[in-house]
């Protein structure tokens, strides 16, 4: 059944670009997929949509707060989601696990504000990226599957550097003046 599926997928790519397959290889011809089961082709592509959660709240520890992209600030709790684009801060003698669709883990330490400017991860593929920025205070991160397969697509920013990564545990400490 899967590759009856890989290569319905297929053919609806050459379908696409038919004209772009038919002046490359006349004798290819997209793949037919049999009119009673054209729900099975489309439904891989629902994946592709970028899913507004990048993880979520593992645990907390004194007051931690998040602030989505529009401004809106709440109470973390374990299990909260956490969005794409979020930033967590912490007080004085508080701290927050987080944990990322590619199994990345974030232990963002008291005092500390760090925003998730970019996360993107397709779990079929494992293809994906992120940017994290850490503001003040302290970060640890254990990759997950970006940064072991793609290195290169996980970057951590302070206001003085940018770290590229090639380790996968490592920690950040920012003190949040330039």
């Amino acid at each position: 059944m899967m590759k009856k599926l890989v290569t319905a997928l297929s053919g609806l790519a050459i379908v696409g670009s038919a004209a772009l397959a038919q002046a490359q290889t006349p004798s290819t011809a997209p793949v037919a997929v049999p009119a009673a089961s054209p729900a099975p082709a489309l439904a891989p592509a629902a994946p592709a949509k970028a899913d507004p959660q990048a993880g979520f709240v593992k645990s907390v520890r004194g007051n931690v707060q998040l602030l989505n992209g529009t401004g809106a600030t709440r109470p973390a709790s374990p299990g909260d989601a956490l969005g794409t684009v979020d930033r967590i801060v912490t007080g004085p003698d508080s701290s927050a696990s987080v944990v990322l669709r590619d199994d990345t883990t974030l232990v963002v330490g008291p005092s500390s504000r760090l925003d998730l400017k970019e996360f993107h991860f397709d779990g079929t593929t494992y293809e994906g990226g992120m940017l994290v920025s850490l503001l003040r205070g302290s970060m640890r991160m254990i990759t997950g599957l970006i940064g072991k397969t793609n290195p290169d697509a996980v970057r951590v920013e302070t206001q003085t550097a940018t770290i590229g990564i090639r380790g996968t545990d490592f920690i950040v400490q920012a003190d949040g003046k330039p």
